[in-house]
């Protein structure tokens, strides 16, 4: 009688089991599902000149980033700008391919996976995926994976910690584009900067002072930030007062005499319109020769790319151990990495996201 009772017992029991775990699973299957897309600007797939061609021709004829009128721009863009830029730009890539490939790409893709296993510990239903505003992958092809996914609310975090038109309005651009191209209307949250976040300034600095920075041994300190046309800020851009108070805010937690840094804007595209300045070489000749090192950071760069990694680490080095104003020898130039897929990157951007949807 105990055995047959034993045995009923362990089928109630096993009965239970299965109907918990499939009302688990319906529970899980009507829950809110988070999508989370981490954008940045591209990257060509490989450092050819054909295939950088065509990653440059769809970037410039950007209605954000094309100068003159659309027609116009693109007879100019494809007959005299590309056919020479393709070559030039291809040769700078691949002085910076790794094996991993584009170091954008890589970045991006390991800055994802690291915050998707952050999101995994919390227990939120929460999906990563990164897009690139040109090239692959990209804005679109992310959002279709999280709408085949079934998420229900969105997230889109462009990582450039100042907004700029060219940049986090191109984003938004994509996006919106997107999201009417696959029929999909899920609740949409689209941040658009977060240079005031403490967790941001205090990782700058941190970073700065990982690199070794000692201004108490006569180090210095450069803030590099990309440069915009003149015309965005008359349009309301406030880039300029994003970028200047991120420098001043990083100097502060530094704790650093005015002497020892300075801001420079760096990557005009032409000469032909006015470009936010001071340009580097300006800001160098203000903040003179170091007795120590010359340290260069570029805090609205969130990954390290073409423009930190050849641009800064390479041109940038080069041009100053030229200078014989400087006085710069190449092992006295320190170029600080991006946050890249550090540990408090990746608590930044979690806080971010979770802030958002507080």
């Amino acid at each position: 009688m105990l055995a047959i009772v034993e045995r009923v017992s362990i089928t109630v029991s096993a009965t239970s089991v299965l109907r918990r775990n499939a009302v688990k699973r319906e529970f899980e299957h009507f829950m809110s599902k988070r999508g989370v897309i981490i954008a940045n600007t591209g990257t060509p797939d490989v450092p050819e000149a054909d295939v950088v061609r065509a990653y440059l021709a769809e970037f410039l004829q950007d209605p954000r980033i094309c100068p003159l009128p659309a027609p116009l721009w693109k007879i100019i863009l494809h007959a005299f700008i590309l056919p020479k830029r393709a070559h030039a730009s291809a040769e700078k890539y691949r002085q910076i391919w790794t094996s991993q490939g584009s170091p954008l790409q890589s970045g991006m893709a390991s800055l994802a996976h690291k915050l998707q296993a952050s999101f995994n510990e919390q227990d939120k239903a929460t999906l990563v995926r990164h897009g690139m505003s040109y090239g692959s992958p990209s804005i679109k092809q992310a959002l279709g994976e999280l709408k085949a996914e079934g998420c229900d609310e969105l997230v889109v975090l462009s990582l450039y910690p100042q907004n700029a038109l060219s940049t986090t309005g191109v984003v938004a651009d994509k996006t919106l584009a997107a999201l009417s191209a696959l029929d999909w209307h899920p609740q949409t949250k689209l941040v658009g900067y977060y240079s005031a976040h403490l967790l941001y300034l205090e990782a700058i600095a941190a970073s700065i002072r990982a690199a070794g920075f000692d201004s108490s041994a006569g180090d210095k300190l450069l803030f590099a930030f990309h440069s915009i046309p003149v015309r965005d800020i008359r349009n309301g851009d406030d880039y300029e007062d994003k970028a200047r108070a991120t420098a001043n805010a990083v100097a502060r937690l530094l704790e650093l005499d005015v002497q020892d840094w300075a801001l420079g804007f760096q990557c005009r595209f032409d000469k032909a319109r006015s470009w936010l300045g001071p340009f580097i070489p300006e800001a160098l000749q203000t903040l003179g020769a170091p007795r120590g090192r010359l340290f260069v950071v570029a805090p609205n760069f969130s990954i390290d790319c073409l423009e930190t990694l050849y641009d800064i680490d390479i041109e940038l080095r080069q041009q100053v151990c030229e200078d014989p104003a400087l006085q710069i020898e190449s092992d006295r130039f320190v170029y600080v990495p991006c946050l890249n897929d550090t540990d408090a990157h990746v608590e930044l951007l979690t806080d971010i996201v979770n802030s958002v949807n507080a």
